[in-house]
């Protein structure tokens, strides 16, 4: 590879902002809970999960490249204190990341990387999936208001409200 340094910062950088996620939706899913709305602390632990997992393939790769991964957070965690601020900053967070990976994947192509191109073109395919679902928790907390939304994401026990 011509540039390998490259791809390993790219590779670096995305394991940095995947563990970013990691605690953040960690976070999100105990003050969901800590709010009663069971239903969507789920869904956050299934989308910390899926991020762990785009971490270790991210480790895994930079393993395959004989290099040191560095596990560390890009940022500190923060606390939204209303559902219409946790979507919006989750949302300007997977904007980002779409943007990132899709110049690492430009950048892996340059380099003649297929690997690393493939693995930053596959994650970023997961990460638009989560910019989509986010757009429409916003679009829905906005048509049904957040009283409601709230409503329909609490575990009720196995009984309608």
């Amino acid at each position: 590879m011509p540039n390998q340094s490259r791809t390993l910062e790219n590779l670096q950088k995305a394991l940095s902002m995947e563990t970013t996620a990691i605690h953040q939706y960690l976070l999100h899913t105990h003050v969901l809970a800590d709010w009663g709305l069971d239903l969507l602390s789920a869904r956050m632990r299934q989308e910390m999960n899926e991020e762990l997992g785009h971490a270790s393939r991210f480790i895994d790769r930079i393993l395959f490249l004989e290099a040191a991964p560095r596990i560390e957070a890009s940022k500190t965690p923060r606390q939204s204190d209303s559902l219409d601020a946790l979507f919006t900053a989750d949302l300007k967070e997977e904007n980002a990341a779409i943007d990132f990976y899709s110049q690492a994947a430009r950048d892996a192509a340059e380099d003649q990387d297929i690997g690393t191109r493939v693995l930053f073109e596959q994650i970023l395919i997961d990460e638009e999936g989560h910019k989509d679902w986010l757009s429409r928790q916003l679009a829905l907390l906005q048509r049904m208001g957040e009283p409601t939304y709230m409503l329909k994401n609490m575990d009720h026990g196995g009984t309608d409200v």
